[in-house]
């Protein structure tokens, strides 16, 4: 069976780069979809824009979220997501470089299930990601995985 994919939704061309080679560094399997800002995120999630046709049985296994995003930010895409009844159980867990308490609070207000904030040392950034690999894809067992 496919690997379900990894949505990361990521503005910051450097800081994807980062996710990117610390989840190959970390040998987490699967695909992983860069949307780079929250119309995209969207549009991936529900099969819409240049995602139209993306099977809707589909969904990612862990959605990256970042805040800081051009068109709809993070906050924006986290509340649509848990308004969908199809989305709405995804785990999402929201990687920003924001240090504000309301940040933190208004995203697990909204639903997320994690906030984590982005190291800027690589090895700290291969840490992070090997915590969120044991974690997200692994101990966590997610109501939409298939059985």
């Amino acid at each position: 069976m496919k690997e379900r994919a990894i949505l990361l939704v990521e503005d910051n061309p450097d800081d994807e780069l980062l996710m990117l080679r610390a989840l190959a560094k970390n040998e987490v399997a699967g695909e992983v979809v860069v949307a780079r800002d929250g119309v995209e995120a969207l549009d991936y999630l529900f099969s819409s824009g240049r995602h139209a046709g993306r099977p809707d049985d589909t969904m990612p296994r862990l959605i990256l979220l970042d805040l800081k995003l051009p068109r709809l930010n993070g906050f924006e895409v986290l509340q649509r997501v848990r308004a969908d009844e199809r989305t709405r159980l995804l785990p999402v867990v929201i990687l920003t470089s924001s240090r504000e308490r309301r940040d933190v609070l208004e995203g697990y207000g909204l639903g997320a299930n994690s906030y984590v904030r982005k190291p800027v040392d690589f090895e700290q950034f291969l840490k992070v990601v090997a915590q969120l690999k044991l974690y997200w894809l692994g101990l966590n067992e997610s109501p939409l995985q298939p059985t």
